[in-house]
């Protein structure tokens, strides 16, 4: 059995986490940390989990693991590690974004891997490190990866993509509040968001000069390139990506490409009809559809910003990582009507 051990586990990362790792035939959940609940129990906080579980949540922490989960706050996990010395035989999988960027991969001796299966696959599987992806960046990067394999991305990219709620976190806020985001629909962060620097590295990695060389900071080079217009929408999960860009493929040649790429991957699907949220809230599944119009070519695509935009993502990761069937654990079913 897997032994793992939970730091923030109170939130909505950690608590999805425990939803799908209560139920994992090859885990054992040791520790649930959070210092603001320790003593309680898991579904008093986590209210679905009750009948799941009798776990508590702890404030302790130690090395007797075998893998970490880092669901922390950004700058949080760098801080952790500062003060929480792990042993160098423990996994650790960190849900924030402090190792995403080429630039900070490398903390303290530890060289973490970027967490995309649909990229790094190979990679993450002798990996003792991993940096899970971003919800925004997940989704944005499988409609994407296809072109920049094939080296045929343009210059220009224009995406508007929505997420839910649970997207700003556990911490309630002036714009998560239910009588300002209910029937209500804003914009935020747009041209700007922080995403954009990981969504444009990993393109980077697969077509060669898709970031312009200048002396800017990697999120104006992004900028550059990626026209992101992110939106808060009026639902609890998941996100909504269109995406347009000038391309010469046909609408054929297109669905040959993603298919061909994604084939063997079983968590990212390629549909031939047009496709909507509700078919992936509650999976880890990405479901991507082509249209073509004119010289256009339109890439939607459709995430659980929580799933597989971070914790079914994260055990997917630590499927790979211990030699496992990626899937296991995470066959969990769309909400659908």
């Amino acid at each position: 059995m897997i032994k793992v051990g939970i730091v923030g586990s109170a939130g909505y990362t950690g608590g999805e986490l425990l939803r799908i790792l209560i139920y994992h035939p090859e885990v054992d959940i040791v520790f649930a940390n959070s210092a603001s609940n320790a003593g309680n129990k898991i579904y008093e906080v986590h209210h679905d989990l009750f009948g799941d579980t009798e776990l508590t949540f702890s404030s302790d922490f130690h090395s007797n693991i075998d893998v970490l989960f880092l669901c922390v706050g950004h700058g949080d996990a760098q801080k952790f590690l500062d003060a929480n010395p792990v042993d160098a035989s423990v996994k650790i999988i960190d849900l924030s974004q402090d190792f995403r960027l080429k630039s900070n991969t490398s903390y303290q001796g530890l060289q973490f891997v970027y967490g995309l299966p649909e990229l790094n696959r190979e990679l993450i599987k002798s990996a003792q490190y991993i940096a899970n992806p971003g919800c925004f960046a997940t989704n944005i990067q499988l409609a994407l990866l296809p072109l920049a394999y094939k080296g045929i991305l343009p210059d220009q990219i224009h995406i508007n993509a929505t997420t839910g709620s649970t997207g700003a976190g556990q911490k309630p806020g002036a714009t998560t509040h239910f009588s300002w985001r209910n029937n209500n629909l804003s914009a935020y962060k747009s041209f700007e968001h922080q995403h954009l620097q990981e969504i444009s590295e990993s393109l980077a990695q697969l077509q060669d000069g898709f970031l312009p060389q200048s002396d800017q900071s990697l999120l104006e080079r992004a900028a550059e390139k990626i026209n992101f217009v992110p939106q808060r929408g009026d639902f609890t999960r998941g996100i909504f990506s269109v995406i347009y860009i000038d391309s010469d493929l046909s609408e054929e040649q297109a669905y040959e490409l993603y298919e061909d790429y994604y084939e063997g991957h079983p968590f990212t699907h390629v549909s031939r009809k047009n496709i909507d949220l509700k078919q992936v809230v509650n999976t880890n599944k990405s479901i991507i559809h082509l249209e073509k119009h004119g010289n256009k070519l339109l890439i939607l695509n459709v995430t659980d910003n929580l799933l597989k935009g971070a914790s079914g993502q994260a055990v997917q990761n630590m499927n790979l990582m211990f030699g496992l069937d990626e899937r296991i654990g995470l066959n969990l079913k769309s909400v659908g009507f």
